[in-house]
């Protein structure tokens, strides 16, 4: 009898054991599948609505605790690089950590983007910096010429069709638009200053256009460290306290026009 009553309270304290490790395990699950939120930036930034939307989504929503910005972008438009970097600040506004992780390309916007967020991390190999602005334009008034077009312009504002491929820029015009390209660019260093915490005087001696390698950014003090996108999901696991691999959720936008 005695035998019988030990081996039935064996059985119960195994299947008991087991239950509470099992009840453990899927807590653990839950939490590391709800705290961590993947968002993508990819290609050519020309409109930021779905990367600000996915992002605002995931700081109102209480069980994320934390957000990666995988970027794989060269930039493009400025308002959209600003519109996410603000986001980003929104997100930590809302003691919310954001991680960047810098893919194949993270150039100019792109890099725009990342020096928002709380840690950087990059391949040695991505391509990143480039920070500056361009505005390029066409002049085709020879060509117009040897096929005989003869462009006749109305206009009510002596600047309103500034930028014509169609004739030569005027020196006036020329003031004026190199005047509108160093203020974006001023933007850009002072954003960098701000999310980065370096010194106005650093930043501007390679705010020149030069394009690097993560390993040369991390030299710059442009990242925080050398790594890729599982590195940078298992660094901000620990730094929320997750045990073990997380369960990341995805959203996944692509701004490739």
């Amino acid at each position: 009898m005695r035998k019988l009553f030990r081996w039935t309270l064996g059985i119960f304290a195994f299947f008991f054991a087991a239950a509470v490790m099992g009840g453990l395990m899927q807590k653990e699950w839950k939490n590391s599948n709800s705290e961590i939120a993947l968002v993508h930036v990819n290609g050519m930034l020309m409109d930021s609505t779905e990367i600000v939307r996915q992002l605002s989504k995931y700081r109102r929503d209480p069980k994320i605790k934390a957000i990666i910005v995988r970027i794989d972008s060269p930039g493009g438009a400025v308002a959209p690089a600003q519109e996410i970097y603000d986001e980003i600040n929104k997100v930590k506004d809302a003691n919310k950590i954001v991680y960047a992780s810098l893919g194949s390309v993270a150039a100019s916007g792109g890099y725009y983007i990342a020096c928002a967020a709380d840690y950087v991390l990059a391949n040695p190999g991505t391509l990143t910096g480039s920070i500056s602005a361009v505005m390029a334009l066409n002049n085709i008034e020879e060509l117009t010429k040897k096929v005989g077009v003869k462009p006749n312009i109305i206009k009510s504002g002596k600047f309103k069709d500034l930028g014509s491929p169609l004739r030569a820029m005027t020196p006036e015009e020329h003031i004026l638009l190199q005047g509108v390209v160093n203020d974006v660019h001023e933007q850009f260093v002072q954003a960098i200053t701000r999310g980065r915490g370096l010194p106005l005087s650093e930043i501007n001696r390679i705010a020149d256009g030069r394009i690097m390698t993560g390993q040369q950014a991390l030299k710059l003090n442009l990242i925080d460290e050398v790594g890729g996108l599982e590195k940078t999901i298992d660094l901000l696991a620990k730094k929320i306290g997750i045990v073990g691999k997380p369960k990341v959720i995805e959203g996944k936008f692509d701004l490739l026009i």
